[in-house]
C-alpha cells in the first residue's frame, strides 16, 4: 500500500467522523431553544401548531419542529384615537381614547386575528361610539370614570378569543365643536348670573330676617323691661298702702315727704345755670317734709 492510500484511507475516516460531529451540534443547536423572559414562541410541525414555549430552556425535535412566531408578552399601548360620537341629546363630541393590553395566549393571538392593534382600535371605537349614544353630554362630563369601566369590560368581552388581556382604557379627553362651546359658555355664564341673583336675594331675605329679629328681641326686652317694673310699683305701692293701714295717715305724710325731698335733691343736682321757679308754698311744704322727716327718725 502506497502512501498516497494511506491518506486517503484516514481523511475518509475523519470525513465521515466531521460530518456526524456536524449533524450532532446542529441539532443540538436546532433542538434546544431559550426564550426570553419577555416573550413566548409558538412551534410549529409541518405547518401545524405543536406547541407554545414558555420563559427558559426548551427542547423540540430538530428538523421536524421549528419556531414560527416569537410573541412579545409585555404590555403594549395602542396609539391614542379619536373617534366621533354623538350623545343622547344630540350633541357631537370627539373622543381621545387610550388603550393598554397584552397577550396571554399567542396561538390564539397569531393564528385567529392578523393586525392585532388595527382590530382593537376598531373595536373600541365602536363601543366608545355606542356607551357615549347612551348617556347625555353632563352625564359624559360627569361620570367618565363609570364609562371608562363599561368601555374596558366591554373591550375585554370582545377581545378574550385573541388570547389579549385588556390591562387599562383611559378617555384622555372629551373636546366639542365651536358652537356647543359657545352655547356650554352662554349657559354656564347664565347659571352664574343666576346663582349670583338668588345668593343676592338669600342675602336680602337674611338681612330682613336678622333685622325682625332684633326688633322683636328689643321689644320683648324692653317688655320685659316694662312688666318687672310695673311689679316693683306694685310691690312698692303694695308696701305704702300696707304701712298706711297699719299706721295712719301719718305713713301716707311721710312717703309724700319723701318724694319731696327726693325732687328737691334732684333740683338741686342741675349745673348751678338754670332758673326754677316754684310756688311760694312749695316751700312751706318741703319744710314740713323735713320736719316730718326729722320727726320720723
Amino acid at each position: 500500500m502506497t502512501l498516497e492510500d494511506v491518506l486517503e484511507a484516514a481523511l475518509g475516516g475523519n470525513l465521515v467522523v466531521l460530518l456526524l460531529a456536524a449533524l450532532v451540534i446542529l441539532s443540538v443547536v436546532l433542538g434546544v431553544r431559550i426564550v426570553p423572559q419577555s416573550e413566548k414562541h409558538v412551534v410549529e410541525r409541518f405547518g401545524r401548531l405543536r406547541a407554545v414555549l414558555g420563559p427558559g430552556i426548551n427542547l423540540i425535535i430538530p428538523f421536524l419542529d421549528r419556531v414560527a412566531h416569537k410573541v412579545s408578552i409585555l404590555e403594549r399601548q395602542l396609539p391614542n384615537a379619536s373617534q366621533d360620537a354623538i350623545t343622547a341629546d344630540n350633541v357631537l363630541v370627539q373622543v381621545e381614547t387610550s388603550v393598554f393590553y397584552r397577550i396571554l395566549a399567542p396561538e390564539k393571538t397569531v393564528y385567529r386575528i392578523r393586525d392585532v392593534d388595527g382590530a382593537i382600535a376598531t373595536t373600541v371605537a365602536g363601543i366608545v361610539r355606542a356607551e357615549i349614544g347612551k348617556m347625555e353630554l353632563d352625564q359624559v362630563q360627569s361620570n367618565r370614570s363609570d364609562l371608562i369601566s363599561t368601555i374596558k369590560e366591554s373591550v375585554e368581552d370582545a377581545v378574550e378569543n385573541w388570547g389579549i388581556e385588556v390591562t387599562r382604557a383611559e378617555i384622555l379627553d372629551v373636546n366639542l365643536d365651536a358652537a356647543t362651546r359657545e352655547a356650554m359658555l352662554q349657559q354656564l355664564n347664565a347659571e352664574r348670573a343666576r346663582r349670583a341673583q338668588v345668593t343676592e336675594a338669600e342675602g336680602k331675605k337674611r338681612a330682613v330676617e336678622l333685622a325682625a329679629d332684633a326688633e322683636l328681641y328689643a321689644a320683648e326686652q324692653e317688655a320685659k323691661a316694662r312688666r318687672i317694673s310695673a311689679e316693683a310699683e306694685a310691690y312698692a305701692t303694695q308696701v305704702v298702702a300696707q304701712a298706711i293701714a297699719d299706721h295712719g295717715i301719718e305713713a301716707a305724710q311721710y312717703q309724700v315727704a319723701l318724694k319731696q325731698v327726693e325732687a328737691l335733691t334732684a333740683v338741686g343736682q342741675g349745673d348751678g345755670k338754670q332758673t326754677i321757679i316754684v310756688p311760694a308754698h312749695a316751700m312751706d311744704a318741703f319744710a314740713d317734709a323735713f320736719k316730718m322727716l326729722a320727726g320720723r327718725k
